[in-house]
């Protein structure tokens, strides 16, 4: 069996600082991380690699070069092979063309399931894993919390986080692709010496611009954070000073 788990570089929230066209700051460099939900996707293929003999689980991602260090730490946690497809971040590309890219790529390889996160942390448009499984023709759930192989590994159960705490049930026939949202797994964390060798593995890298190529469906015109809409309220005075003040505005706005 092989697993495919899409991965992709995102900018630590903390360290980024953007210009009003969306676009980093130049002389404030960000530092770079596995996406959050991708690395837990990547946490469940490794957990179904461990408890069923013959699994392999590859990492994909798309972006630049720099791109690379992701892959760099899906080796080190475990992943048995990687593949880079090598693309420009400027403008950065849109879902419908990464989801065609890696069709292309998981297309006649062989891969019985499909895993990425439910969304990434800058972004957040959750957009990639059912455009790629509508492409490849594929069952799809998004949002799993838990999944696990039928015993006779020809589907997969799938449990998702619903509104309102409820949990949906899912089985899938394989081939498949699940999106993982807040599972309670918590990734891995690779040895020093895991990162080092996994340094040193080699890399399936493919060019963006030899793929297919998707027509521009949207635009990003800008990025802003949000403006203040309104302001606190200060009471001054003593303590029965404050108390009257605070009466008369709850009972201005009919709270009283």
């Amino acid at each position: 069996m092989r697993i495919l788990v899409c991965c992709k570089q995102v900018a630590e929230p903390e360290s980024l600082l953007l210009d009003q066209q969306g676009r980093p700051d130049p002389g404030v460099p960000a530092r770079p991380k596995l996406a959050e939900w991708d690395a837990r996707a990547l946490e469940e293929a490794l957990v179904l690699k461990e408890s069923h003999p013959g699994v392999e689980v590859w990492a994909v991602t798309v972006g630049p070069a720099e791109a690379d260090a992701v892959l760099q730490r899906a080796l080190g946690m475990g992943a048995d092979q990687a593949a880079h497809i090598i693309a420009s971040d400027d403008p950065p590309s849109r879902p419908s063309g990464i989801a065609a890219w890696l069709a292309e790529f998981a297309r006649g390889r062989g891969f019985d399931l499909i895993l990425c996160g439910v969304m990434s942390e800058d972004a957040m448009q959750g957009l990639v894993g059912p455009m790629l499984a509508e492409v490849l023709d594929l069952p799809c759930a998004t949002g799993a919390v838990s999944l696990a192989l039928s015993p006779d590994n020809t589907g997969v159960r799938v449990e998702r986080e619903m509104e309102g705490g409820r949990r949906q049930a899912v089985e899938l026939p394989l081939p498949a692709l699940v999106t993982v949202g807040a599972s309670p797994r918590q990734p891995r964390y690779p040895s020093l010496s895991h990162l080092l060798r996994a340094k040193k593995a080699p890399r399936l890298r493919i060019e963006a611009q030899n793929l297919a190529q998707t027509p521009t469906r949207e635009e990003r015109r800008g990025l802003s954070l949000p403006q203040r809409q309104r302001a606190g309220l200060r009471l001054a005075g003593g303590s029965a000073e404050k108390a009257a003040q605070l009466r008369a505005i709850l009972e201005e706005r009919s709270l009283l």
